[in-house]
């Protein structure tokens, strides 16, 4: 899919945020090449103004530079509206050069879906407090067309994981969106639990993902639809996630329920 490249200068790159476990963002980029329908950052669409979610990417040019030099105290997450490693980033680069300038004792963690991240191991062994998320659920074929048309697959993400664990890089999962009936978790842990040092789990936020969304939903997959819109039937599904999950062993941060 074609994307219109918006190129920008920002003021400031460090934002403060409420983000579970985060204390700062980064966002070098605004919009999404990976074009998810369910994306939680498509409101910022309506503030932007330049066309449909997807179809664009604001691009903070000057965000390498505004990283030297710069320590701040707490955790910084990159990113919160966008991913750092979305096609435009084999361009741009800029994910690569804020890591280059950026203070290598800062606790940094980035959240992705791409095993583009690969490119840049060697920056990221010189950090002394690093870690590399990866957003997994099992979303193939039809289901991956609809919800992320332009993501790499959820294999490449796995492998990817294998390598950065290889090569010393702390990994975790993002389990997310997780829908009754499309996502598969027992499935998700067996391919990583021996790999992520821990997982998040998040259930789908359908305020977040909008309406256009809910109504792929209720077309496509109507049972789906009907459990997370239903609080019994949504509470019953809960309660049988929370108990796989405990029942796996794995290490967990927690499920994000919105």
């Amino acid at each position: 899919m074609d994307q219109r490249i918006i190129k920008t200068n920002a003021k400031e790159i460090f934002t403060k945020t409420n983000l579970p476990g985060a204390d700062y963002v980064i966002n070098q980029y605004v919009g999404c090449g990976h074009s998810c329908s369910y994306c939680y950052a498509r409101f910022m669409a309506r503030w932007k103004g330049y066309g449909n979610w997807g179809t664009w990417v604001e691009a903070k040019m000057n965000a390498p530079e505004l990283v030297k030099n710069r320590r701040v105290n707490g955790r910084v997450f990159m990113s919160s509206v966008s991913d750092a490693y979305q096609p435009v980033e084999k361009a741009l680069e800029l994910t690569r050069e804020i890591l280059k300038n950026l203070d290598k004792g800062i606790n940094l963690s980035i959240l992705t879906k791409s095993d583009l991240v690969l490119r840049d191991i060697d920056l990221l062994k010189q950090f002394k407090n690093v870690e590399v998320g990866f957003t997994i659920n099992s979303f193939e074929g039809e289901e991956k067309k609809l919800f992320e048309p332009g993501s790499p697959t959820n294999n490449k993400r796995v492998d990817a994981m294998k390598i950065l664990k290889a090569n010393g890089i702390k990994v975790f999962a993002f389990v997310s969106p997780i829908i009754p009936g499309l996502i598969d978790i027992e499935e998700i842990i067996r391919q990583t639990n021996k790999i992520a040092d821990y997982y998040w789990f998040e259930m789908i936020n359908l305020r977040g993902a909008g309406k256009e969304f809910s109504e792929i939903l209720r077309q496509k997959y109507p049972e789906s639809y009907e459990i997370v819109h239903d609080k019994q039937l949504f509470a019953d599904y809960v309660d049988e996630l929370r108990k796989t999950i405990k029942n796996s062993g794995v290490k967990t941060k927690g499920i994000e329920m919105h």
